[in-house]
């Protein structure tokens, strides 16, 4: 496909009805030629296009999408392309767009088509024709318009061109149907697969997007939010902003005319409901895909501390290089990688005690996680996230916790203790310890790991939700605030994950902030016991405004100042 040759065949010959119902030149709109742009990109690199696509409502893809598989399919030889949308509506409007293409092209331009009673436009010799002259030669390639909940839809053909339509609203076989038409599109440079939708809560899109954002599949995501489409404005009659519309306009460079057109919207199109106004027509992914049932946290703090770190890389990231002879671990040495299990935000400060909690794969889930917390801030300083073996994940761990100054380890002891037996074989000498009570002597018992109970889920949670309302600045992960948003109270008011979803960094975040709030690791930097540490009139007030507990956790983050 040569992407110039396209852009200006859409621009020069196709034509397409707006809103109001006129057939007009097409022209690219701002969002058309961004995606456009990224297109282009993908299209030099010589590699298969793959584009995922989330998006306000009303941008305009798929009729650039459309544009782009006419130009394919009508100018080539055996090119087939399919089309395939939510509903038998939008399924019989992306079919009109094709053959309104057709018809208003200029007649030399115009391929041979032939008849069909399906939704395809074939562009071969018509039948008669061909029998009567049989050395007539058409295109023999066709685009093909389905609806998305047929069984088999789209397995029988072999597709250079597919678009996928509205993908989050395809229902419970989106799973596979996508996955079946994707067998069938081949993996050379000249196919070409966008998939495209606005969001519905959690479900195969999100997860497509998830994976495409963290890399694991070979989809470049591209979000349009909804204030860069230029049409969205309204005329400014004076009303005074409200404290999220100043915060929109000045983390967005919003005009006037368009936060106009965003009270507009939210009082007519969507019911006077504004999150399902961000749901629609979101300003950022994590506003698109609102969560379906009541987040534990605070989202708005959430999405907020997303958008202030969002440019905000860490530091490195990377994995652990060691020597292990079966009994120690030895020569480590850190290596870059950007594909690596650990992203590093703060490094190690010289003597500062650091806590590193995790939660092991294990109860469905398939990610080992771990987060490093600085026992004098609070602050998170590293996060371990991955797929591999639990020998790995146990040997990566070591050589974390070494890194950040002998670290106090505690990782979750519900499912595999292989990880914490492994820890204390290799010899590390800071692990946490639990006491439980002996049922049947009634001593007390120690062991290593952070054992998550129906009592310590609540308070470890509880936690949890404190931080994110009051110090989400000492979050600096977006992956783990991102989980976040889709951990919820389910229907009897337990807090998880929400289904489909995984919360897996969320409870490692948890368990290492139990660690942080523990006496087991230093809350002081070596021979700084006896300095009395200096506290401003407002740190005073909130001590003086505490209860005991409250008290003792004011000191272990600000320091001792008696």
């Amino acid at each position: 496909m040569n992407i110039h040759k396209a852009i200006d065949y859409i621009q020069s010959v196709l034509k397409i009805k707006t809103k109001k119902g006129k057939i007009v030149p097409f022209r690219l709109n701002e969002p058309q030629n961004k995606l456009y742009g990224v297109i282009k990109q993908e299209w030099k690199k010589g590699k298969p296009i793959r584009i995922i696509i989330l998006k306000a409502r009303q941008m305009g893809f798929s009729t650039l999408t459309e544009g782009i598989i006419f130009h394919r399919t009508a100018t080539k030889d055996n090119v087939n392309s399919f089309i395939i949308a939510h509903t038998e509506e939008a399924t019989n409007n992306l079919f009109n767009m094709s053959k309104l293409f057709y018809d208003c092209l200029p007649g030399r331009l115009q391929p041979e088509r032939q008849a069909s009673n399906s939704k395809e436009l074939i562009f071969d010799i018509p039948t008669q024709k061909a029998r009567s002259n049989p050395e007539l030669e058409g295109l023999k390639s066709k685009i093909k318009c389905a609806t998305a909940g047929g069984k088999g839809v789209g397995r029988s053909d072999t597709v250079l061109n597919l678009h996928a339509s509205e993908v989050a609203f395809w229902g419970d076989n989106a799973k596979e149907t996508l996955n079946g038409l994707m067998q069938a599109v081949p993996s050379t440079n000249n196919s070409m697969v966008i998939i495209e939708s606005t969001a519905n809560g959690f479900n195969y899109f999100k997860e497509l997007w998830d994976k495409a954002v963290n890399g694991e599949n070979d989809f470049v995501p591209v979000f349009f939010a909804w204030f860069e489409l230029e049409e969205y404005k309204k005329p400014y009659d004076g009303f005074e902003l409200t404290a999220e519309e100043k915060e929109l306009q000045e983390r967005f460079d919003l005009s006037l005319e368009q936060l106009s057109w965003r009270r507009w919207c939210i009082k007519n199109n969507c019911g006077g409901d504004i999150e399902l106004f961000k749901q629609e027509y979101p300003s950022t992914p994590e506003e698109a895909f609102i969560s379906t049932g009541a987040c534990v946290f605070d989202k708005n703090n959430i999405i907020q501390r997303i958008n202030d770190i969002r440019t905000v890389k860490p530091i490195k990231r990377g994995y652990f290089a060691y020597t292990n002879d079966g009994l120690q671990i030895t020569d480590t040495e850190w290596v870059d990688d950007e594909k690596g299990y650990i992203s590093v935000y703060e490094e190690p400060k010289e003597n500062c005690p650091y806590v590193l909690g995790g939660d092991t794969a294990g109860d469905g889930s398939d990610y080992f996680t771990g987060h490093v917390i600085d026992n004098l801030t609070g602050v998170q300083s590293a996060v371990f996230w991955g797929k591999l073996d639990e020998d790995e994940y146990t040997r990566q761990i070591y050589c974390l916790g070494m890194y950040y100054n002998n670290a106090l380890i505690g990782l979750e002891a519900n499912f595999s203790t292989y990880p914490i037996r492994e820890l204390e074989r290799l010899g590390y000498t800071k692990q946490y310890v639990r006491e439980t009570p002996d049922t049947y002597t009634h001593s007390i018992k120690k062991s290593f790991g952070y054992l998550t109970s129906s009592k310590t889920r609540p308070v470890m949670i509880a936690e949890l939700v404190r931080i994110v309302r009051e110090d989400i600045e000492m979050i600096n992960d977006i992956k783990t605030l991102q989980e976040m948003l889709s951990f919820i109270r389910n229907d009897k008011g337990r807090p998880e994950a929400e289904t489909g979803q995984h919360d897996d960094l969320v409870m490692g975040l948890a368990i290492a902030y139990q660690l942080y709030m523990s006496n087991q690791q230093s809350h002081e930097l070596p021979g700084k016991g006896n300095r009395k540490a200096r506290w401003e009139p407002d740190q005073w007030e909130d001590y003086y405004n505490a209860d005991t507990e409250q008290r003792r956790l004011l000191i272990a983050k600000w320091g001792d100042p008696f």
